[in-house]
């Protein structure tokens, strides 16, 4: 940010009184602008035991496989996102369920946030986001052409759970440090 939105004046970044964070702050109304983490929805769709994934039409990682995710809008409830997010990219209709896994994406400011899903029919197709859908076995899943680490973790976590008979919550941090990816479970 190089110009405050109230104003239009320059804005600096210092810390602000009682703050221990730097912050754009304008240097002619003061306001103080908060940068905070962007909230990624998603669901893992599941079909009498296979669940759907989609190959990103776009970038970052064009061509890999996905649970159907993206960033939530304002003005809607994270399972309403993760629903939305089953339309625009599978065109699905899904129930969503319980809650399945958080996972914050330190670098990326992002905290993504995964939660169980019935898809309540065969009429998916292919929304603009995505390359293609597809149903899997769990021995199918295209494990090595997975988009994300989250994905990943996430989807996991859900065969894992499914296989024990429970519905378990599940976090994990994710950090980059000397380019090295850096993994914390919680």
């Amino acid at each position: 940010m190089k110009f405050c939105s109230a104003c239009g004046a320059p804005v600096e970044r210092l810390i602000p009184d009682g703050d221990h964070l730097p912050r754009a702050v304008c240097t002619a109304c003061k306001t103080i602008h908060y940068e905070n983490p962007r909230i990624i929805a998603g669901c893992v769709p599941e079909w009498q035991g296979k669940i759907l994934l989609c190959r990103r039409a776009i970038e970052p990682r064009r061509g890999y496989w996905t649970i159907p995710a993206g960033f939530m809008e304002n003005g809607e409830a994270l399972q309403d996102g993760a629903a939305r997010e089953a339309m625009e990219e599978a065109l699905a209709n899904v129930e969503i369920g319980s809650l399945l896994a958080i996972v914050n994406v330190i670098r990326a400011h992002q905290v993504h946030i995964m939660f169980r899903a019935r898809l309540l029919d065969t009429n998916f197709g292919v929304g603009p986001e995505s390359l293609e859908t597809q149903l899997y076995d769990e021995a199918d899943i295209p494990w090595h052409d997975m988009a994300f680490l989250s994905v990943d973790f996430a989807l996991r976590r859900y065969l894992e759970d499914r296989r024990a008979g429970r519905e378990g919550v599940h976090s994990r941090d994710i950090d980059w440090q000397d380019g090295r990816i850096i993994t914390r479970d919680r």
